[in-house]
């Protein structure tokens, strides 16, 4: 059964733009254990939103997950991990943190409880509303 995620990254280290133009990335550097947990949980196949925190604050397009958990070379120290993420396509328009946050069917969203965590889950559900809020 397929998952759905949502990752954060600042556009200014690296964004939505680099991503697609790599077409494949290793989602290393995640250094908490919650997030860890959640790298650790995805599935070849599941959907991920890509988020621009920062200044900008929105989601931004929709990728995939294309090799599970595995270790990350990034890490001097630790058991952390780190998995292949692919980009899928750009949303239309981003959706802003505040448009999520204004969305009553989003309120439980770990995005909105956990703002710190970069590594979240979602419900298809919740996933499928932030996709059709960028349709607008």
């Amino acid at each position: 059964m397929k998952s759905f995620w949502l990752v954060k990254q600042e556009p200014s280290s690296y964004s939505w733009s680099d991503f697609v133009v790599e077409a494949q990335t290793s989602w290393t550097g995640v250094r908490n254990y919650t997030a860890r947990n959640n790298l650790r949980k995805m599935r070849i196949g599941d959907e991920v939103l890509f988020y621009h925190s920062g200044e900008e604050k929105a989601v931004v397009g929709i990728a995939k997950v294309m090799r599970t958990a595995y270790p990350d070379a990034t890490a001097k120290e630790g058991d952390w991990s780190t998995v292949n993420l692919a980009p899928i396509k750009s949303l239309r328009c981003p959706v802003a943190l505040r448009e999520i946050k204004g969305n009553p069917r989003l309120k439980g969203i770990p995005l909105v409880r956990q703002s710190r965590l970069s590594v979240m889950p979602l419900a298809e559900s919740e996933f499928r509303e932030i996709v059709k809020m960028s349709a607008r």
